[in-house]
């Protein structure tokens, strides 16, 4: 089972890749409609998931950790998203890399989960 105990680096995490999801959406609405309520508001959520993102390194999460996680996480949603919402297409070949990239979510939590 995962143990909780300073474990608060998820929270923070989690927050980047929110707020990076969100700013990401609102740069794709900028390159579909350049109005500059959609670039003002990507660049104000990629500085706060920026923050954020230091916020986590400094609670613990760890860089090579965190990247991976965050990495993997972000390009499984934005696929998703852009997959349902703006009607993009993926490769079998780019459907395989999101396999792996799930699949290497469970080796990085692996010592969490089992020891």
């Amino acid at each position: 089972m995962i143990k909780l105990d300073n474990m608060w680096w998820i929270v923070l995490l989690t927050t980047v890749i929110i707020l990076e999801l969100i700013a990401d959406v609102l740069s794709k609405q900028w390159s579909l409609q350049p109005q500059a309520l959609f670039l003002i508001g990507g660049i104000f959520f990629y500085l706060v998931a920026n923050i954020a993102w230091l916020l986590a390194l400094r609670s613990g999460v760890g860089l090579a950790r965190g990247v991976s996680i965050f990495s993997v996480v972000c390009a499984i949603a934005a696929t998703i998203i852009g997959l349902v919402y703006y009607k993009e297409s993926v490769s079998g070949l780019q459907f395989v890399g999101i396999i792996l990239g799930v699949i290497s979510l469970f080796f990085i939590f692996w010592h969490d989960i089992f020891i």
